[in-house]
């Protein structure tokens, strides 16, 4: 019979969406953002810094792995297991407890993001749109209807440039917008752009797709309807037309689609802005 299991401790600013199992006396620090995507991990895996994995993707036991998406590179040795120790003061024993499954509600709260001026440039959040408390818009940012603004997101429209985003579009967690002097960062609408993406000042199409991770830099484009892969890098002034299918570090056209790009399984739900909760800003 095991004594009464540690239970985690979860920061006020960290963020958890959907279910997801937190093992015994986990720490979730601040500013971390759970969603969960239908990835497992094995015991004992080691991860480089960087390393994405994608939405269903099943990691076996102790595994070192790195890359974007990522590639099983070797087993663990005692070597790594001792680094690791050394930075843990030593504790790294897995626990027998089975840990809780918590479920986060799909639910903004009260302060509903938030918003900066800068010099004489405030942000415009149009009718419906939904802000995430810890995502921050700054300066000459113009956002458009029912759009979903996630945790951890921050959109910066300095006294570089303006930044222009549709209606019904989804930037979620902890992707960052930004762009150089004299340039501009347009999203066109129902743009989806996948958690933890790099997006500089470059002119995404209408209905594309950007997967986590993903990074676009400043003056490139994609054209309508097109589909940006996990991790890939869009470097600066490509410009690629409808329905482009790009990947790779340095992305290049690996192929066209014949239509609209599928909803990703790690997107919210088209009616994602109408069920999480909506307070006056």
């Amino acid at each position: 019979m095991l004594v009464d299991q540690p239970q985690p401790e979860i920061a006020r600013s960290a963020v958890i969406l959907g279910e997801v199992h937190v093992g015994a006396g986990a720490i979730l620090a601040q500013g971390l953002v759970a969603r969960s995507p239908g990835s497992r991990l094995g015991n004992g895996c080691i991860l480089g810094e960087g390393t994405l994995v994608p939405p269903g993707t099943v990691i076996p036991a102790d595994s070192v792995l790195v890359g974007r998406p990522p590639h099983v590179i070797r087993s663990a040795t005692d070597t790594d297991r001792e680094r690791l120790a050394v930075l843990r003061q030593h504790q790294t024993n897995l626990t027998d407890h089975p840990g809780i499954i918590m479920h986060g509600p799909l639910r903004a709260g009260e302060h509903m993001g938030t918003l900066y001026a800068y010099r004489d440039k405030t942000p415009s959040i149009g009718a419906g749109t939904v802000l995430f408390d810890s995502a921050e818009i700054t300066g000459d940012v113009v956002i458009g209807d029912e759009s979903l603004i996630g945790a951890g997101v921050k959109i910066i429209g300095d006294s570089h440039g303006p930044v222009r985003i549709g209606s019904r579009v989804q930037i979620l967690e902890n992707t960052v917008l930004h762009l150089l002097p004299d340039n501009e960062l347009i999203i066109g609408d129902e743009v989806v752009i996948g958690p933890g993406a790099m997006i500089h000042g470059c002119h995404i199409g209408r209905g594309s797709i950007v997967e986590p991770g993903a990074i676009v830099c400043d003056g490139s484009a994609t054209g309508a309807e097109s589909l940006v892969r996990a991790g890939a890098c869009v470097k600066q002034r490509d410009r690629f037309g409808d329905r482009s299918i790009l990947d790779g570090f340095p992305a290049k056209l690996v192929g066209t689609l014949t239509g609209p790009p599928p909803a990703p399984g790690w997107a919210l739900p088209p009616d994602a802005v109408a069920t999480l909760r909506k307070l006056p800003r």
